[in-house]
């Protein structure tokens, strides 16, 4: 009897399909495909590898499952050990392919606050026609922290580099080097006197206890007035209230938020009125971005490769960290 790898994937074509079905005959397992994670629950429990987008209750009736390779980058919702019937089920995320397009959406909200185009949108909604006091600011000669250098934070300093900002600081939980593509390299500890001389601050942090709320009303405090904030990682790491009270004070000059508790955001939240605040619905990565989906099949298909060797898996994740 051949072993079973499930599919959950909303971003299905004929070639990942043809690239699944190759790599899981190679290893002799069969591939069965989920239209939806309603139509799995209680129909996986034969199956030994799920791949994609998968809920908590899918996992969680999979009583065969021996690794759960998730195609979200954040996987904090995965880390229970509660959810698996095997202790030892292995789970690996998609970290690595969103870099790309979450990257993009950091440089256009990067450039979108800096230049003032919400404040202008505004202005031309209104039926004016005027330039706002103060000017637009500039990447160039700008001070960027990125809280994160992790494959997201990374490739943004990489495309923020070519506008020639003064400096660009990564902060992360160790202190192992970065990518040559930041300045200065510190570790969290470190972040209350980064914060001081930072102007543009970009965060792309996990879901973590240490994570939660790192950025309260106090470290906003520390921020240069006049700074801006970017948030893509999760909503948790920002006091939400402490943000619309810098925002509405002045001592932010906006901020740009495309994670945020709770989701979605209601119709009435205070987030939604909050003054020179960007808001999406979570749509800087997802699998809209054709590199994106390839690859996180890509990276599926070498660990599926690694699994079956018995090799650590490249892309685990230490639940008990959450990345």
């Amino acid at each position: 009897m051949s072993k079973t790898i499930g599919v959950i994937i909303d971003f299905l074509t004929d070639d990942y399909r043809r690239q699944i079905d190759a790599a899981a005959e190679k290893h002799g397992y069969t591939t069965r495909y989920y239209p939806d994670s309603a139509s799995a629950v209680g129909n996986a429990d034969d199956c030994e590898i799920l791949y994609g987008h998968c809920s908590r209750k899918v996992i969680s009736s999979a009583k065969s499952l021996k690794w759960f390779c998730c195609c979200w980058a954040g996987v904090d919702q995965f880390c229970d050990g509660a959810l698996y019937h095997n202790p030892g089920c292995l789970l690996s995320n998609s970290s690595g392919a969103y870099g790309v397009t979450i990257a993009e959406h950091l440089v256009m909200t990067s450039l979108m606050l800096l230049r003032r185009q919400p404040e202008y949108t505004e202005v031309i909604r209104n039926g004016e026609w005027r330039v706002l006091k103060g000017g637009i600011h500039s990447l160039y000669g700008c001070r960027v922290t990125v809280l994160g250098a992790g494959d997201i934070g990374t490739e943004f300093a990489r495309r923020v580099k070519p506008f020639h900002p003064a400096k660009i600081t990564g902060v992360r939980r160790s202190a192992r080097p970065g990518d040559g593509a930041f300045d200065e390299m510190h570790t969290t500890a470190e972040l209350d006197e980064i914060l001081r001389e930072t102007d543009l601050l970009v965060m792309a942090l996990p879901n973590t206890p240490d994570t939660a709320n790192i950025l309260d009303a106090r470290r906003m405090a520390l921020l240069p007035e006049g700074a801006y904030v970017i948030n893509v990682g999760r909503g948790t790491a920002v006091d939400q209230d402490a943000l619309i009270a810098a925002l509405g004070s002045g001592h932010l000059a906006g901020a740009a938020l495309d994670v945020v508790v709770p989701e979605p955001l209601p119709a009435d939240h205070p987030l939604r009125g909050a003054k020179n605040l960007l808001l999406t619905p979570h749509v800087a990565g997802n699998m809209t971005l054709p590199y994106t989906q390839q690859k996180s099949v890509s990276m599926f298909l070498e660990d599926l490769d690694r699994f079956v060797r018995g090799e650590p898996l490249a892309h685990a994740v230490d639940r008990s960290r959450g990345y």
